[in-house]
């Protein structure tokens, strides 16, 4: 690949993601990326963990494994292997997804066995349809992109918010003061550091700001620090710690499931950072992106995880840092693994209170939203129906997130798949798009209601009136040097030009008396002369 030289000697690779910063600054940000998604990687072996009835350290050994298996899978997907790993900026974790079927599998007498055994052969079976995935990428224009990016950050800002309020549900604290108010001072923070004109603590504001959070918390006894030298400081997951898997067909088919709604997930959000890295995302990378996927999560059950997904909170930490090297989250990855062979490291991590990360969650996901809004303001609208798409499909991905219950007595399958707001947005985007633009057949000729206006035009005689500087401010017209220029009717006009003659008017306040005194003109800014604000 051409790099190009910079006076300080670093190379400027062509495509954003291949840039290279120094070793240092690397492991930054990749810690960054790393405690953006820690709360959520170990959410899911603690839910399943307490679900199976697992002991404290039977849970903590699967937080580890959980860690170790998410750094492998980091550094597969972002650093790439020939036919594996899409090298792009990408956070790999434990999926939400396949939560609801893992208890669902525990509940009907399974065991843990049962779930690593479902989980292998779904991920076996997603890694060889991996290159149909692939295929579909033309039904992913940036009408599908941008409502898949703006639903992906509105179906987040729910956690951000439960994080902000504790986390916990049944904790007595949960929504307390304290724990939205160390979550504002995060956000805050977060806005402060951003603000500054250095470019290096302006990058580094969510991290900065979730360690000045931390230490805030310790300071106020939020915050508990004592326990992280308790229990092993080098600790390697050990495989088939829960003994060998076992498969049940209704687990198996229930985990497939699970393991398309995280193919698509992972598809919106290969496409999503390649949209906000600007490179280009074609099927061959999509491919390879979900081959890592599915060998990763092929590969967790044997060491104690689940299925592996990109980490959606990860795109907009990408977004706002302006960070785009693959390399960074390459190095977020090793961080992960070797959280997953460090306990005393990831306790460190884990004692920072969630509060903290809400409050950075509200800048992270907001701004995932705010990168599929600016997508969607790219679409054209003129002439096709692709309002109707953008209006139903967030509709449809925000039902599981203002109703969670919707789905609950639909089949199981069914509510799986559509639970996810991702997932839902995605589908009825990509559907709506395959019925009014590609199958033409059975359009009406005639413009629906939903059909943008036609675009605005102006008539030349009309510009002659106008000079440079015009422009129409709070439904005025007003000249360059912010004066109201007086709008009249036809009548009006022709009185003006006959006073103007006689000298009888010397400024604008004469024109607007003889205009009061005549009645309202007819140029009003809805009228004819408001064309010309647009010019």
């Amino acid at each position: 690949m051409k790099r190009l030289k910079t006076r300080k000697g670093n190379t400027v690779p062509q495509r954003p993601e291949d840039e290279r910063l120094p070793l240092g600054r690397s492991f930054t940000y990749g810690l960054q990326h790393v405690l953006t998604m820690y709360g959520g990687i170990i959410a899911v072996p603690l839910i399943v963990g307490s679900a199976a009835g697992m002991t404290q350290d039977e849970i903590a050994l699967l937080i580890a494994s959980c860690l170790f298996i998410g750094g492998i899978a980091t550094i597969l997907q972002s650093y790439g292997l020939p036919f594996f790993g899409s090298q792009l900026p990408l956070v790999q974790g434990v999926s939400f997804a396949g939560v609801a079927t893992m208890i669902a599998i525990l509940e009907g007498g399974g065991g843990i066995q049962a779930v690593f055994g479902a989980v292998l052969v779904a991920s076996v079976i997603g890694l060889l349809i991996a290159p149909f995935f692939a295929r579909i990428i033309h039904f992913f224009p940036p009408v599908v992109t941008g409502i898949v990016i703006t639903t992906i950050g509105l179906t987040l800002l729910p956690v951000a918010a439960n994080w902000a309020m504790g986390g916990n549900s049944e904790a007595e604290d949960y929504g307390s003061l304290t724990n939205i108010g160390l979550a504002a001072f995060t956000l805050a923070l977060v806005l402060l550091l951003s603000k500054l004109g250095n470019a290096s603590i302006s990058r580094l504001s969510i991290l900065l700001a979730i360690v000045g959070g931390a230490v805030i918390a310790a300071i106020f006894g939020v915050a508990d620090f004592s326990g992280v030298m308790d229990g092993d400081i080098v600790a390697f997951p050990q495989p088939i710690a829960f003994g060998w898997p076992t498969f049940q067909l209704a687990a198996i088919i229930s985990m497939v499931i699970v393991v398309l709604v995280t193919m698509t997930e992972t598809t919106a959000d290969i496409l999503a950072v390649g949209e906000i890295a600007k490179t280009k995302v074609d099927s061959r990378r999509i491919a390879d992106g979900l081959r890592a996927d599915m060998l990763s999560s092929a590969v967790a059950p044997i060491f104690n995880s689940f299925t592996q997904t990109a980490f959606a909170q990860n795109v907009g930490l990408v977004a706002i840092t302006g960070v785009r090297s693959r390399f960074v989250v390459t190095a977020g990855g090793v961080i992960m693994l070797v959280l997953g062979l460090l306990p005393l490291l990831a306790r460190i991590v884990a004692a920072v209170p969630t509060p903290v990360l809400g409050g950075a969650g509200v800048v992270l996901f907001g701004t995932v939203a705010a990168s599929g809004i600016r997508t969607l303001a790219k679409v054209d609208y003129q002439d096709n129906m692709n309002l109707i798409i953008v209006a139903v499909s967030l509709g449809f991905g925000m039902i599981p997130v203002v109703s969670p219950s919707f789905y609950d007595a639909f089949p199981t399958w069914f509510g799986i798949i559509f639970h996810s707001g991702i997932s839902s947005a995605a589908i009825m985007a990509v559907l709506l798009n395959l019925l009014f633009n590609h199958l033409k057949a059975g359009n009406s000729s005639q413009q629906s209601v939903f059909v943008a206006s036609p675009p605005r035009m102006v008539r030349a005689e009309e510009l002659q009136a106008f000079r440079d500087g015009d422009h129409y401010d709070g439904g005025k017209l007003m000249d360059a040097h912010g004066a109201e220029v007086p709008v009249v009717n036809a009548a009006q006009f022709v009185l003006v030009q006959e006073k103007m003659k006689k000298g009888e008017i010397t400024d604008s306040d004469d024109i607007r008396r003889i205009c009061d005194s005549t009645g309202s003109a007819n140029g009003t800014p809805d009228g004819p002369g408001a064309e010309g604000r647009n010019r």
